[in-house]
C-alpha cells in the first residue's frame, strides 16, 4: 500500500474500483448513485446494534461457491447462505452484472430514473430528491410526491432499499432505455408516469456561498465519497475567499471510498493521523497529506444518516480539534469490507475489521456524538456557530 489508495488484492480480483478499501459496502455504494433512501435518523436503538461478528471464513464461502458451481446451482445463492449464517450485517454478494454496477457507482455513475426515495413517519414512500436533468425531472416529478406503485406493483410496506432496486431494475436485467411505470400521488391527484432508465452521473459535492458578502461562509455539501469527491472538497476549500469559514455538510452521506474521505480530511489538516483500522487483526493507519488549510473556521454538520467514510472524516476533524461538529449522533458504521472473487464472476464483500478515530474511539455500533447536539434547524444552528468562530455569515 502507498499514499491513500489503500488497495488490496484478494485472490484473483483485478478490477480497479473493487481493489479500493471500502468502509461503506453495498449501502454506501447505493448512496453514491443518488437513488438510495435517505431516511431520517434511525434512532439510538438502531445505532446501538453492534456489527462486531466473527469474520466470514473466505475459504468456506469460496468452497460453497465452487461446490454450487460444480452442481449446476446458483453460486450467488450459495455464497449468500454462508454470509447469512455468519451474522455479518454488512456482508453482501453480487453477481457479475451487479458488481459492475457497484464499480460504476463508485465512479459516480448509475442506471436509473434520477430520484431518491425515503419513508415518511406515516409509512409512505415519497420522493426525497429529483436529480436535475434526469428522466424523473423531465417528467415533472417533484420532491414530496408519493410513490404508490412501480410497474403496477404496490410499494406499500416494501423496504425502501427494495424500491430503489426496482427503480434501477436490479435483478431483472433492465438496462439503459428500459421502461418503468411509476404510480404517483400529489395533493390528492393520482397519475402514472412511464420513464425510461438512463445512464446518469451524480454530483457528489456541491458548493455555494451562504451570503452576499465577500467573506461569507461557504457551504460544501458531500452526498457520498465517490471517486473525485475528496479533490472536490479540497478545491472548494482552496477556492473559498480569505477569512470565509466552511460549513461541511455530511448529513445523509452513507460513505463510500475511504481514500476520498482521507483526501477530504487533508484539505483541513497539515498531515497527521486520520484513522486507524484493522484487517483480520493487522493494524493499519491512514494519514492526511501535508499542506491543508489549518486556519479557516470549520463546522461539520451530521445526522443519523452520516455513515462509514463520512464518520471517519467527522471523527478525524473532531478528534484533531479542527472542526466543531453540529447535529444529531451519526449512524455508527465503522466496519471495513474487502472483496473476494467467486467462481463465475460473482463477488462477496465481507467484513474483515473495524476502524477507530485518531483518539482511539470505536465508531461501530456507537456513532459519533456531535459537540453541539441539535435536532430541528440544525443548519441554522451550525451557521450561527460558524459565524461565532469568525467564519462569516
Amino acid at each position: 500500500m502507498s499514499g491513500c489508495s489503500h488497495r488490496f488484492r484478494p485472490r484473483g480480483l483485478c478490477r480497479g474500483a473493487a481493489l479500493t478499501l471500502v468502509f461503506g459496502c453495498a449501502l454506501a455504494t447505493a448512496a453514491a448513485t443518488g437513488s438510495l433512501p435517505q431516511d431520517p435518523d434511525p434512532g439510538p436503538q438502531t445505532r446501538a446494534v453492534s456489527s462486531t461478528v466473527a469474520p466470514v471464513d473466505r475459504d468456506e464461502i469460496e468452497d460453497a461457491a465452487a461446490e454450487a458451481e460444480a452442481d449446476g446451482k446458483s453460486v450467488k445463492d450459495a455464497a449468500e447462505e454462508v454470509v447469512s449464517r455468519s451474522g455479518d450485517r454488512w456482508g453482501a454478494v453480487y453477481d457479475e452484472r451487479e458488481y459492475e454496477e457497484f464499480e460504476q457507482a463508485l465512479d459516480g455513475a448509475y442506471t436509473g430514473v434520477g430520484l431518491s426515495a425515503r419513508r415518511t413517519a406515516g409509512g409512505h414512500v415519497t420522493v426525497s430528491r429529483v436529480q436535475p436533468g434526469g428522466p424523473a425531472d423531465r417528467a415533472g416529478i417533484r420532491a414530496g410526491d408519493l410513490l404508490r406503485t412501480l410497474d403496477g406493483r404496490a410499494v406499500g410496506k416494501r423496504p425502501v432499499a427494495e424500491v430503489v432496486a426496482l427503480l434501477r431494475g436490479d435483478g431483472t436485467g433492465a438496462a439503459e432505455g428500459s421502461r418503468v411505470e411509476l404510480g404517483l400521488v400529489r395533493e390528492g391527484r393520482s397519475w402514472t408516469e412511464t420513464l425510461r432508465r438512463a445512464r446518469l452521473t451524480t454530483e457528489a459535492v456541491t458548493v455555494r456561498r451562504l451570503g452576499a458578502e465577500p467573506s461569507s461562509a461557504v457551504l460544501v455539501k458531500v452526498e457520498a465519497f465517490t471517486k473525485g469527491a475528496g479533490a472536490d472538497v479540497r478545491d472548494a476549500v482552496r477556492d473559498a475567499p480569505d477569512g470565509a469559514g466552511i460549513l461541511l455538510d455530511l448529513r445523509a452521506n452513507s460513505g463510500g471510498l475511504v481514500a476520498e474521505a482521507v483526501v477530504a480530511a487533508s484539505a483541513f489538516l497539515d498531515g497527521g493521523l486520520v484513522a486507524t483500522y484493522d484487517v483480520r487483526g493487522e493494524q493499519q493507519a491512514l494519514y492526511a497529506d501535508p499542506g491543508g488549510d489549518t486556519d479557516r473556521p470549520v463546522v461539520v454538520l451530521v445526522d443519523g444518516g452520516t455513515m462509514s467514510a463520512a464518520e471517519l472524516l467527522t471523527g478525524a476533524l473532531q478528534d484533531r480539534g479542527r472542526a466543531v461538529t453540529v447535529g444529531s449522533p451519526t449512524f455508527g458504521k465503522g466496519s471495513v469490507q474487502m472483496p473476494s472473487e467467486l467462481p463465475g464472476g460473482s463477488v462477496a464483500e465481507l467484513t474483515v475489521g473495524h476502524y477507530r478515530t485518531p483518539a482511539g474511539r470505536n465508531v461501530d455500533g456507537r456513532g459519533i456524538t456531535p459537540d453541539l447536539v441539535v435536532g430541528e434547524r440544525a443548519q441554522q444552528r451550525a451557521e450561527t456557530v460558524l459565524s461565532g468562530l469568525g467564519g462569516g455569515s
